[in-house]
């Protein structure tokens, strides 16, 4: 197993609450949640970078984080849902962690996030269609984990099992 362990996935996955599952089981871990990282070191909320500066704005700020947390060992990363888009990181992800995709179906993420205001990419028409939409355009990258566990219908900690399970085959 590599040093780190990185979630990545689609919006309402459960990067964030699985990460903090899974930095319960596993306390010498760090956990490093990189949009709380953005949201730390420019005072800004992701949604608000996302309006106020545009997409690719916050992807050069999320690369900056991924670049400056990938360094160090021990860690349980939850990459935003975009960021293993970019080859870079997606490389240094890679070369550096254990990489586990997280995977939902779009009615699961659906059902997740409907609620929420916060998610950019969101704002407006959201809909099922377009959550199939992004998850289409991602997929093919999102397949280049090391793993994949299925999110659908099971609890952060069926999920942290499961990862621990794979990372310690």
């Amino acid at each position: 197993m590599k040093k780190n362990i990185t979630l990545i996935g689609m919006m309402g996955c459960g990067k964030t609450t699985v990460a903090k599952e899974l930095s319960r089981i596993l306390p010498d871990f760090k956990l490093v949640d990189i949009d709380d990282e953005i949201e730390k070191s420019t005072g800004k909320k992701i949604s608000e970078i996302f309006l106020k500066y545009g997409e690719p704005h916050f992807r050069e700020l999320e690369s900056h984080k991924i670049k400056q947390f990938i360094q160090n060992d021990f860690q349980i990363i939850s990459a935003g849902g975009g960021a293993f888009e970019n080859p870079d990181n997606r490389s240094l992800l890679q070369n550096n962690s254990t990489v586990i995709f997280l995977k939902a179906s779009p009615d699961t993420i659906y059902e997740r996030i409907k609620a929420e205001t916060h998610r950019p990419l969101l704002k407006k028409h959201f809909s099922l269609e377009k959550i199939q939409h992004i998850l289409s355009l991602r997929e093919k990258n999102y397949q280049k984990a090391d793993y994949t566990i299925d999110t659908d219908n099971k609890t952060p900690a069926e999920i942290a099992r499961e990862i621990l399970g794979v990372i310690n085959d």
